[in-house]
Formats: structure tokens, C-alpha cells, sequence
């Protein structure tokens, strides 16, 4: 089962940029030390700051990208270039990365001259869907909670098929429906969808048949789901906390409803969150 919605990046672009009812994106990257995704804990007992835990994540998806010196890797949907600054600052690697947010591209270059890597790293305003690089042009590319905001996955699976050589490395975090949706669930699904600008979550099964009909193998795949739910009452405590901050124009309405789909992120059976590994043919 696949839920889809609608098929545009305004939506997308519109909340990264900052410019919806309810500017976010930005907010909540300062509370997060610079990312804005998921957060990963070892077990209940962990006690790690949201900062350190999503680095812990981008860490988790570096080491399935296995990089090698020299290489040129692009990051699909890079945001504003925290992960891979991260990637450039502990491998001798080149990054391209690509996002449908002007407003991301001029932070993510100025967070790359900051860091005195600007040599090594490019940000272009693109999209993934239409890819502007020749084929065969990477070494092996990641997608970091970006695939759920593509108008069409399916689509942007070819276009990544298409630009990594033969051999090359996939890396995706992404949510997927771990059981089928009941009534609840379905609505709580349609309120993520609609608040944060998702276009489609899949059961993994489907996610898995889709990369190897782009020619991509699955080499493993780690479903983490219990150890990134937490980030999802963290932020929705992070939201609370700053929501006169957040409330603007009378949008008191759109604002709660962004808290309360963030908070049932967290306790909702059916969503799941994996690590997709996977090797271009």
C-alpha cells in the first residue's frame, strides 16, 4: 500500500523556505543543532541531546556510503548542507547537493565557506526529479528524509540510477507503513502528509521492489524505528515551547495542527523509519 498526494514542490519549497503559515523550518533547526531530521537513541535509557543525536544519525548513513577518498557523492534533497559538511569534514570526498529551496542552497554554500570547504562541496538549486548532470557522473549519493517529499519517487530513482556509475552506493533514510492502516492510522498519515509536505510512504516490501526496478540491488536494510520516534515528542515539546514564537497572522490553527501531527509521529503503530543500503548495477 502506498499513500500518494499531490504532485508538486511548491508545498516542499514553501516550507523550507520559510515563507508557509507557519515558518518553521528555520526555528526548528536551531533547536537542532543545524539538522533538520530525525534524531537516533540507543535505548530508552539514552539520554543524548537532539543535536548529538542527529549527528548520530548522519554517522549512520555515512558508514552505508562507505565513501572513498576521491570520490564524488551527491546528496539528494542535502537541505542546508549540515550532513554533508559532516561527511566532508571526516572524508576526503567531493559532495554535489541538490534542493528544490533556494533559500537552503544560500545557506548550505555559506555553511560550507564557513567551514573552509567550499573547494570540496556544491549546492545547486535543482530538481531531483530532472537531474542536471550527465550520466555516470557520481560515485554514490544519499538521500537523507528527502524521498517522502518527491512529487514522484519512482521518477527520481531513475534520474539517481542514471547519474552513479556502475557499482556505486545509495544510501536512503525514509519512513515506511510497517502495518496496514487502519482508520486512525490513515488519518494520522493524511496530517503528516499535509503539515510537512510528504508525498508518499510505502510498506517497505514496495520500497524494495521500486530501487531494483531501477536497477539498484538492496544490500541491507535497518529498520530504526524505535530508536528515532522519541524526535518526534522532543520536537513536538521544542514546538510547544516556542509557539508564540511560531503563531503569526492567526494562524494559532495551522500552528497546533503541526504540534499535534508531530506528537502522533511518535505514537502511531504504523509508521516505521529504516536505513536503505543499497548498490547500483
Amino acid at each position: 500500500m502506498t499513500i500518494e498526494t499531490s504532485d508538486g514542490n511548491n508545498d516542499v519549497a514553501t516550507f523550507y523556505n520559510g515563507t508557509g503559515t507557519v515558518p518553521l523550518a528555520g526555528k526548528l533547526r536551531s533547536m537542532w543543532g543545524g539538522n533538520l531530521h530525525l534524531g537516533y537513541w540507543h535505548d530508552t535509557d539514552d539520554d543524548t541531546p537532539p543535536d548529538v543525536a542527529t549527528e548520530r544519525l548522519t554517522d549512520l548513513v555515512i558508514t552505508c556510503l562507505e565513501p572513498k577518498p576521491g570520490q564524488r557523492l551527491l546528496d539528494i534533497g542535502c537541505g542546508v548542507g549540515k550532513p554533508a559538511t559532516r561527511l566532508l569534514t571526516t572524508h576526503p570526498v567531493q559532495v554535489v547537493g541538490i534542493t528544490i529551496s533556494e533559500a537552503q542552497v544560500d545557506q548550505a554554500r555559506a555553511r560550507a565557506a564557513d567551514s573552509g570547504l567550499a573547494d570540496r562541496a556544491r549546492f545547486e538549486h535543482a530538481d531531483a526529479m530532472l537531474m542536471p548532470f550527465p550520466d555516470a557522473s557520481f560515485d554514490g549519493a544519499w538521500a537523507l528524509e528527502s524521498m517522502f517529499h518527491m512529487p514522484d519517487r519512482a521518477q527520481v530513482l531513475a534520474e539517481t540510477s542514471r547519474v552513479l556509475r556502475g557499482q556505486s552506493r545509495l544510501a536512503i533514510t525514509d519512513f515506511v507503513l510497517r502495518t496496514p492502516l487502519g482508520t486512525a492510522g490513515k488519518a494520522v498519515v493524511d496530517r503528516m502528509c499535509a503539515t510537512f509536505g510528504i508525498h508518499s510512504i510505502s510498506t517497505l516490501d514496495e520500497y524494495v521492489e521500486q530501487l531494483g526496478a531501477h536497477d539498484f540491488a538492496v544490500t541491507n536494510v535497518r529498520d530504526i524505528s524505535d530508536n528515532v520516534l522519541r524526535t518526534g515528542i522532543l520536537l513536538a515539546d521544542a514546538m510547544e515551547s516556542v509557539r508564540e514564537q511560531l503563531v503569526a497572522n492567526g494562524n494559532a490553527t495551522e500552528v497546533d495542527a503541526m504540534i499535534n501531527a508531530t506528537r502522533e509521529f511518535a505514537t502511531t503503530a504504523e509508521f516505521g523509519y529504516v536505513i536503505i543500503s543499497a548498490v547500483r548495477n
